[in-house]
């Protein structure tokens, strides 16, 4: 089931959010994430985010700026079960264009992207991590 979030979910997302982070990106020091967990545990509750729940247990999240994906995170005991495919079409769904930002060198995300009909239009570096991102648009028609 899909939902919207509420503030007691903020511990098992952030939990999930860190796990994601740490196993998707081994070309950034774990210690990045670490050190940018409480800043980011401060914003989430600011953005629009849905939580993919199955038992009252959350398995995934993904989190919205206006019409930019700031994430999908699964946890990554539980991906490769449709959970990221299903929060993408949620928010699908409720918008007609949606932008994402995604590490070169996380190919996995990179090509969920690309085989949900994101497409990319540039690339620049994080000035944080210095790894190259692409900038990704998917448009309904």
């Amino acid at each position: 089931m899909i939902r919207k979030f509420i503030n007691n979910d903020l511990t098992n997302v952030m939990k999930i959010w860190l796990k994601a982070n740490v196993n998707a990106h081994d070309f950034i020091d774990a210690q990045y994430w670490h050190d940018n967990y409480e800043s980011v545990k401060g914003m989430l509750p600011e953005a629009t985010i849905f939580v993919y729940e199955e038992n009252k247990e959350i398995l995934g999240f993904v989190g919205l700026k206006e019409h930019q994906i700031a994430g999908i995170f699964v946890d990554p005991t539980k991906q490769s079960n449709g959970i990221g495919t299903a929060l993408l079409n949620h928010v699908k769904d409720g918008y007609s264009s949606l932008s994402l930002q995604v590490y070169k060198k996380n190919k996995r995300a990179t090509n969920f992207y690309l085989r949900e009909g994101f497409e990319v239009i540039d690339d620049k570096v994080d000035e944080n991590t210095h790894e190259i991102e692409y900038v990704m648009v998917w448009y309904s028609f």
